[in-house]
C-alpha cells in the first residue's frame, strides 16, 4: 500500500505536494486518496492539521459537480445537532460501518462470481440455459405455489403419459 502523502496549503489556498514538489488541486488530492496514499494536509504558516477540511472540500467539490452528496434531511439534522450527537456518531460508527459494508460487498461479489463458475463447470462448460440438468438446483429458489394455483396448473397440464405437448419434450 502507498505511503502517506504530506500536502502543505498555503494562505492562498494552493496545495503543495511536498513529495513530487508540485502545486495540486482537490481532484489530484482525491486521485491520491484512490491509489491508497494517507493524506496529511498542514498549514504551511501555522503547521495546523487541515487534513479534515480540505477533505471535506473533495468531498463536497465532487457532490458539487454531482449535484448530490446527502439526503437533505440528513443536513438539515447536521445543522441542528452540530458537534454533539452526529460527531460522536461519525467518530465511533460510520467509519466500522463503511468498513463492514466494504468487507461484505467484496465479500458477495467473490462469492456470487464463485457460484457462476461453479454453474458453468457443472454445466460442463455450457451457460446455464443450455443445460437442463442444473434445473432442478434452481427450482428450489422459486416462490411456492398456493393450493388454487396447483389445482390449475393440474387441470390445464395433460394427462400423464401424454407428452405430445408437454414442457419436458421442450427441456430435453
Amino acid at each position: 500500500m502507498p505511503g502517506k502523502a504530506i500536502i502543505k496549503k498555503y494562505s492562498n489556498r494552493r496545495l503543495y505536494d511536498t513529495e513530487k514538489n508540485r502545486y495540486i488541486t482537490l481532484q489530484q488530492v482525491a486521485d491520491l486518496i484512490k491509489e491508497g496514499h494517507q493524506v496529511e494536509v498542514i498549514d504551511a504558516k501555522s503547521n495546523d492539521d487541515v487534513t479534515s477540511y480540505i477533505l471535506t472540500q473533495v468531498i463536497l467539490e465532487g457532490a458539487r459537480k454531482k449535484n448530490f452528496l446527502l439526503p437533505v434531511p440528513l443536513l438539515h439534522l447536521f445543522i441542528r445537532y452540530g458537534e454533539t450527537i452526529l460527531s460522536e456518531f461519525f467518530e465511533k460508527y460510520l467509519h466500522q460501518v463503511i468498513k463492514n459494508y466494504l468487507t461484505y460487498k467484496s465479500t458477495v461479489d467473490e462469492q456470487f462470481a464463485n457460484w457462476l463458475n461453479l454453474s458453468v463447470n457443472l454445466a460442463g462448460g455450457k451457460p446455464l440455459s443450455e443445460s437442463a440438468s442444473l434445473q432442478p438446483l434452481f427450482d428450489i429458489f422459486k416462490l411456492p405455489i398456493t393450493e388454487s394455483q396447483a389445482h390449475d396448473e393440474r387441470r390445464d397440464s395433460p394427462p400423464e403419459g401424454d407428452t405430445k405437448n408437454s414442457s419436458h419434450e421442450d427441456s430435453a
